[in-house]
């Protein structure tokens, strides 16, 4: 029996706010979340979902991609990894009943909590607004025929195949991503966006300039041998719980950590392992050094350490830079440049603290940089990123074990999609490659990224967007912008498990086409199938759903791509998609003829833990760059400025989120509760602005442009971010975020740095 969703959208605007409090992640967490799983999907269910999850033979998380060593706990997940198998497995369920009950503007005021709680969407559903005689848009059942065929009327309306846009989130299985790739460039574009143009798109910016790939290089044995792991910009504790293991068994190695970061973060404080007697007894101290960095200071500081490992005798590695790198006298000479006095002033640290990291680095013959959005959301993320590189290239710790880079991607397959070819301006080797193989003619123009598919739809360029996954409205910058410009679209798809506020921001026909989950069975013509993920250190592995799918009317995902490509282009295609759909495997092996890494595909991946994907900067200190060699960087420091009486604000998520999934309305390790419209403000900064705790206050965002960006009735949290710093939860501070406010060369939005003024609410 279904259990029964919440009647009423929850209360948001009064949180109850405790003193700020950093617990010991991991141990209170137990119960919690047991709770919350039982409640969407029984205790019997629980019990035989959560066991099967990350394990070998099971499904992959659907939540983050972070590794699994290749022995495996009885309970390989996190918190927020249960709560989302849980939101997935539930017995709740979204029908054509609900539907009917309510319409787009009764869907439009709800919560993405709320809609979130509802359950399992059931059956394909369309909406065509002003359609309806009684005035009411809703969605209304239609059959899957009927949804092809409205794609395909669409398609082939369109005056040029570079009007569509194809949106990829980071849980679409490889599989499915490659025939999604596939179908948008038989159809004639490389409009590709993906949730990677959103976050790690910096990252792959620089490190493919800097080291020719653009991915980590470093395994999960690689951070069990570090001497040092600088985890900077990053929350492992809310956003990756299961690195903090990682980190633990390093430090039990031996490893030191510093954490770098404009908030103190719970998981780094203090980890209570749940899964060993000691660790929930006693704990561990993960940081040996916590740098509270100012907002954007990031750049100074790593320029500044570079400098002093330059200036310190023996300190750098003279014969790897000699052999393996380029640019060396430019970097140099750059680092000399930098002064102590403006390092300070960027960073809000004491000399005291930089010294100390510097000795630490110096100390260390293996080091590992760790992390995530705080690094890659600003406009100088690119060149950011480059400096953490040059760090690493000067102590020669790249291709060396317990050494490298290590981006922590977000989403669980966001690394491998962009592997199957999810990209806007793709290699023309992969393009040469899958043409050969398909027998087709791929464009060779560069398609839109997420910031220029929502100016495309902005400016009519655009006019149909295809959504594999995700929440694109919840995800984008500038909120009254990206809506106004998606409602502006003559169709919106969205290939959903569950509803969320994409779906009630529409073109002027909108479909919800329901698919499996991770932890559905799939069963095609040729029997039961499974899928492949990437996780964020390059392993490749299967998952396999165990439980009968929420409805008898869902598709695959890559069902639904086959059976729309064949509805869109006809027996024009030779692409042989009915089979793609029948046997997965076909699609493997299509992959391994296209994508380097990939060959024998089938078999390799019927291995137990999957296989790793090579990488030539770990595995042989080779750099397909352009020079040939990994490339020191020298790009001017930058660092955000901040006029008198506003703060540089970053938005995060709170603890009981993932992306923008809201799993409830709490922030445990911060101390709130009950509700997310609050703004974390040092209490010193609070004092000077007339900001009294628990007062409520607009926020109002300021750019060049000179447009007011307003988000209202925030409840003030004195809270120990960094000084001149704030921050607040997200999708409600996207509206914050100006458009075209992103990042050098990645055209990252600029999240993390966006300059608010407060206003009496």
């Amino acid at each position: 029996m279904a259990t029964k969703p919440p009647t009423g959208d929850p209360v948001q605007d009064a949180p109850q706010v405790t003193p700020p409090k950093h617990a010991a992640a991991g141990l209170p967490a137990i119960g919690h979340t047991l709770r919350i799983a039982q409640q969407q999907m029984g205790v019997a269910r629980t019990a035989r979902t959560l066991l099967k999850v990350n394990q070998k033979g099971g499904f992959d998380c659907p939540g983050c991609a972070w590794p699994e060593g290749d022995k495996r706990h009885t309970a390989e997940f996190c918190e927020n990894g249960a709560k989302a198998v849980a939101e997935e497995a539930t017995l709740r369920r979204v029908t054509p009943e609900f539907f009917a009950a309510h319409p787009l503007d009764d869907l439009a005021t709800r919560s993405g909590y709320w809609l979130g709680q509802q359950g399992r969407i059931t059956e394909p559903m369309l909406l065509e607004r002003g359609a309806r005689p009684d005035g009411g848009d809703r969605y209304e059942p239609v059959s899957w025929e009927r949804a092809f065929a409205v794609i395909a009327e669409e398609l082939t309306a369109l005056d040029s195949p570079d009007e569509a846009l194809f949106y990829t989130s980071g849980r679409t299985s490889n599989e499915a991503a490659f025939l999604f790739q596939l179908f948008a460039r038989e159809f004639g574009t490389n409009n590709l966006p993906d949730c990677s143009n959103m976050c790690h798109e910096s990252s792959g910016s620089a490190l493919t300039e800097t080291i020719g790939i653009g991915k980590g290089s470093v395994s999960l044995e690689d951070l069990h041998q570090a001497d040092l792991i600088i985890v900077a910009g990053q929350n492992p504790g809310t956003n990756h719980p299961r690195m903090l293991s990682a980190l633990e068994k390093a430090k039990t190695a031996g490893a030191q950590i510093i954490s770098v970061n404009p908030l103190p973060e719970a998981g780094m404080e203090r980890f209570k392992n749940p899964q060993t007697p000691v660790g929930m007894l006693k704990g561990t101290a993960l940081n040996d050094l916590f740098l509270q960095i100012r907002i954007g200071g990031d750049q100074a500081l790593f320029r500044l350490l570079n400098k002093l490992v330059i200036e310190t005798e023996g300190a750098t590695d003279e014969a790897f830079i000699r052999e393996h790198t380029h640019g060396y006298e430019e970097l140099a000479a750059a680092a000399k440049e930098a002064d102590w006095d403006e390092t300070l002033t960027a960073t809000g640290l004491t000399r005291p603290e930089i010294e100390r990291a510097l000795a630490m680095i110096l100390a260390s013959e293996r080091t590992i940089v760790c992390w995530a959005m705080g690094l890659t959301q600003h406009k100088h993320s690119v060149a950011t990123i480059r400096e953490v590189v040059n760090l690493l290239l000067l102590r020669g710790n790249i291709g060396r074990p317990g050494a490298g880079v290590c981006p922590v991607r977000g989403h669980s397959n966001v690394q491998g999609d962009r592997t199957m070819g999810i990209f806007e301006r793709p290699a023309p080797a992969f393009l040469d490659a899958l043409d050969k193989e398909f027998g087709i003619t791929s464009p060779r123009g560069h398609g839109y990224d997420v910031v220029r598919s929502i100016q495309a739809l902005r400016d009519g360029k655009a006019k149909v967007l295809f959504a594999m996954g995700g929440n694109f409205v919840g995800a984008t910058p500038d909120t009254e912008v990206t809506e106004a410009a998606i409602r502006g679209a003559s169709l919106t798809v969205h290939v959903s498990t569950k509803l969320n506020r994409s779906h009630a921001v529409t073109g002027r026909r909108a479909l919800i086409l329901p698919t499996l989950g991770r932890t559905d069975k799939d069963v095609q013509a040729s029997g039961k199938q499974f899928v492949t993920v990437e996780d964020s250190m390059g392993m490749v592995h299967a998952s396999r759903g165990n439980l009968a799918p929420a409805s008898p009317h869902l598709l695959s995902e890559p069902a639904i791509v086959a059976r729309m490509a064949r509805a869109v282009l006809g027996a024009a295609s030779a692409t042989p998609w009915e089979e793609f759909e029948r046997d997965y495997g076909s699609i493997r092996e299509r992959i391994s003829r296209v994508i380097p890494g990939f060959e024998d595909f089938n078999a390799r991946v019927a291995r137990p833990a999957g296989f790793q994907l090579p990488h030539a900067p770990r595995d042989e200190r080779r750099f397909p760059t352009k020079t040939g060699k990994a490339n020191f960087t020298a790009a001017p420091v930058e660092y955000p400025r901040v006029p008198a009486g506003r703060l540089l604000l970053q938005t995060l998520r709170s603890h009981d989120q993932y992306n923008t999934t809201i799993y409830g309305l709490d922030d445990r390790y911060r101390g709130i509760t009950g509700g997310r419209r609050v703004v974390m403000v040092n209490p010193a900064d609070a004092a000077e602005l007339g900001l009294a705790d628990g007062s409520y206050t607009d926020l109002v965002s300021e750019w060049r442009d000179g447009v007011e960006r307003r988000a209202p009735g925030f409840r003030v949290v004195h809270y120990p971010t960094a000084r001149g710093c704030a921050a607040a939860y997200y999708p409600e501070t996207n509206v914050l975020v100006p458009l075209d406010s992103t990042a050098d060369t990645s055209n990252t939005p600029a999240s993390k740095s966006v300059v608010v003024r407060f206003e009496p609410a």
